[in-house]
């Protein structure tokens, strides 16, 4: 039976195959060998799961190309693990990975071309807690939670509501930096970097945040990622487009 460690393992794995990717290292289906060469099969389709729409961040924000063994691969990653609550009455926390889940089912589906790898991970509804920022803390760690969905061509209520509110999301920035808790603080730059993409004023220079938690935070594999796609994005280089499935 997987454990915990094993989760955690196979997620960093993931997380610097996607890693290389994005930084150019060339390759053919980073996600299918992934689990072709993981020790536990299950640990690896659940950090398809974690890295989430992170997985596609090569093909969104470098053009790489998308490969149908690794479209087959996020897809079964689906058919191993239920769909979490995304109703009005699911906790906080299913309907935080129902978010996630709608992310990387968005993206898989445009990915794919011609529509055959589609899974049903429904948006969730009611969640009116996203818009409400007066307890700012408690909100923006939850935005850092919602970080993968900090990517170009996805829209939703949690892009409304990131619009609305970079005064807490810079304020959640600076209070993680304090606390030395760096990979919130790192997942809050997403956001501010995907505002600034947007062409939102920003309170905070998200640059040198970044560099500041680059500089103090260390390099997980998923701090490493997290921030270089907020790079990509600051940076204003990410793939204008849709690719195809390469077969």
């Amino acid at each position: 039976m997987s454990s915990r460690a094993d989760f955690a393992a196979a997620a960093d794995d993931l997380a610097i195959r996607v890693l290389g990717a994005l930084r150019g290292a060339k390759g053919t289906a980073l996600v299918a060998r992934h689990i072709d060469s993981a020790p536990d099969a299950l640990a690896a389709l659940a950090a398809i799961r974690v890295i989430g729409a992170d997985t596609f961040s090569p093909y969104v924000l470098a053009g790489a190309a998308f490969h149908a063994e690794d479209a087959a691969a996020v897809a079964r990653s689906f058919e191993a693990f239920p769909l979490p609550g995304s109703g009005p009455s699911a906790p906080v926390d299913e309907r935080t990975a129902a978010w996630r889940d709608w992310a990387t089912a968005q993206l898989l589906s445009r990915l794919g071309g011609d529509g055959a790898w589609r899974v049903d991970a429904a948006q969730p509804e009611g969640d009116v807690a996203l818009a409400d920022t007066a307890d700012w803390q408690r909100w923006s760690v939850r935005m850092a939670q919602l970080a993968t969905l900090a990517t170009p061509g996805l829209e939703g209520p949690v892009h409304d509501a990131a619009r609305g509110a970079a005064l807490p999301l810079s304020r959640g920035v600076t209070r993680s930096v304090l606390r030395r808790d760096f990979p919130t603080a790192v997942r809050l730059i997403r956001w501010l970097a995907w505002l600034a993409h947007e062409g939102v004023p920003l309170p905070l220079e998200p640059l040198l945040a970044l560099e500041h938690v680059r500089l103090l935070g260390g390099e997980s594999p998923r701090t490493a990622l997290d921030l270089a796609v907020a790079r990509h994005l600051l940076e204003g280089r990410h793939h204008q487009g849709t690719q195809e499935v390469r077969t």
